[in-house]
C-alpha cells in the first residue's frame, strides 16, 4: 500500500527528524516524538508561548513564527525561544500619568524607531505594530491600547528590530494606562465585583469546587455564550 503522505526533512536541535509536510512545527515535534511541556500554550495563535526561529537549507536569512501556526518546510533548521529576553521594567499603574512622556521615562528606545516596519512584518496577528509605536510617541494612549489590543507578546516584533525596540511591553504599558486612567469605569463589572464580594455566588462556587471533571465539562459544553 502506497502512502499519499509528502514527508520533510526538519532539524530539531541539530537533529534530522522526517515527518509529514502536513504538520505545524509545534505537531512536527510532537511526531519527532517530542514532550512539549512548556513553549505550547494554546495551540491556538492566541497566547504567543510558542515562538520560534528557524532558518531554510540555503537562505542566509532567519525567520521566525509561532510554531503553532508555522507549517514545516523541507530542511528547516528549528530553535524553539518560548520566551524572549526583551526589557520589562516595573512600575506602579496608580502613580502613572496617560502621557507621552511616561511612556519614554520607561521606554525611551522608541525613538530610535527607524521605521523599517520589521516589527509588523513579523507580527503573526498581523497588528500594525510600527503604527502603535508611533502613537505612544505622540502621546496617543487611546489609540495605541486600541491598535495593540490583540497583542500575544510573544515578542517576535522585538526579535526583528534594529532599534531594540521592545514593542509588545510598549503596548501593554499604553492598555494599562488607558484602562486606568482614560477609560470609562464599567459599571456591570462593578456590580458584579460587589455581588461576589458580598457572598453571593459562595453556593456555585462551591458546587463547582466538587464537581466530578465531566460534570464541568458538560456545564461549560452547555453554558450560555454572550453573541
Amino acid at each position: 500500500m502506497v502512502s499519499d503522505v509528502n514527508m520533510v526533512n526538519i532539524f530539531i536541535m541539530g537533529k534530522k527528524y522526517e515527518v509529514p509536510d502536513s504538520l505545524t512545527i509545534m505537531n512536527a515535534m510532537e511526531y519527532a516524538g517530542y514532550q512539549l511541556v512548556r513553549g505550547c500554550g494554546c495551540r491556538a495563535g492566541f497566547c504567543g508561548a510558542c515562538a520560534t526561529v528557524y532558518r531554510l537549507e540555503g537562505d542566509y536569512d532567519l525567520k521566525v513564527g509561532l510554531a503553532c501556526q508555522t507549517q514545516v518546510e523541507e530542511n528547516m533548521y528549528l530553535t524553539q525561544i518560548p520566551f524572549f529576553p526583551a526589557q520589562k521594567l516595573e512600575y506602579n499603574l496608580q502613580e502613572l500619568k496617560p502621557t507621552a512622556e511616561q511612556i519614554t521615562e520607561f521606554y525611551p528606545e522608541i525613538y530610535r524607531c527607524i521605521g523599517c516596519n520589521a516589527c509588523t512584518k513579523i507580527c503573526p496577528q498581523d497588528l500594525k505594530v510600527m503604527q502603535y509605536v508611533g502613537y505612544a510617541q505622540r502621546g496617543q494612549i487611546d489609540r495605541c491600547a486600541d491598535e495593540s489590543f490583540d497583542c500575544v507578546m510573544c515578542g517576535l516584533c522585538a526579535s526583528r528590530c534594529p532599534a531594540q525596540i521592545t514593542q509588545f511591553n510598549v503596548g501593554i504599558l499604553a492598555r494599562r494606562l488607558y484602562s486606568r486612567h482614560i477609560a470609562p469605569p464599567a459599571e456591570h463589572l462593578q456590580k458584579r465585583v460587589e455581588e461576589v464580594e458580598s457572598g453571593k455566588y459562595e453556593a456555585e462556587f462551591e458546587e463547582l469546587m466538587k464537581a466530578s471533571k465531566a460534570e464541568l465539562r458538560e456545564r461549560y459544553g452547555s453554558r450560555d455564550i454572550e453573541k
